[in-house]
């Protein structure tokens, strides 16, 4: 019977040497381009604005702000109105919705009298 004697170990020179780190790191680089591209698909693309709705960007703070006030004026007329029309529990939740409108509409006019004082 006789036994296997395994080969001698390859010998080796420094331009193998460097042949083999070359493959290896070609070969990582190929894996990070394989793992980028299935586990990290590209960022989607932001949607530009709807133009239909669109502020103008060149309209000054005060005026939006003005609209803003005049906006939360007329919910809360619309909030008082519609809760008259109701009946008692659907009537506290309208009259709190009117009353956060109201907050707002404080709120920005206290912004507005920042913005622009009335003296």
């Amino acid at each position: 019977m006789s036994k296997p004697v395994p080969d001698p170990p390859p010998e080796t020179t420094p331009l193998t040497e460097a042949l083999h780190a070359e493959d290896l790191a070609k070969n990582r680089e190929a894996i990070k381009r394989a793992l980028d591209f299935y586990l990290s698909p590209e960022a989607a693309k932001p949607r530009p604005p709807s133009s239909m709705f669109l502020v103008h960007p060149g309209i000054d703070t005060e005026s939006l702000l003005a609209h803003a006030c005049e906006s939360l004026a007329s919910a809360n007329t619309m909030a008082s109105d519609f809760a008259d029309q109701l009946s008692r529990p659907q009537r506290n939740t309208a009259l709190a919705i009117q009353q956060i409108i109201m907050l707002a509409e404080l709120a920005v006019n206290r912004v507005l009298d920042r913005v622009d004082p009335q003296a």
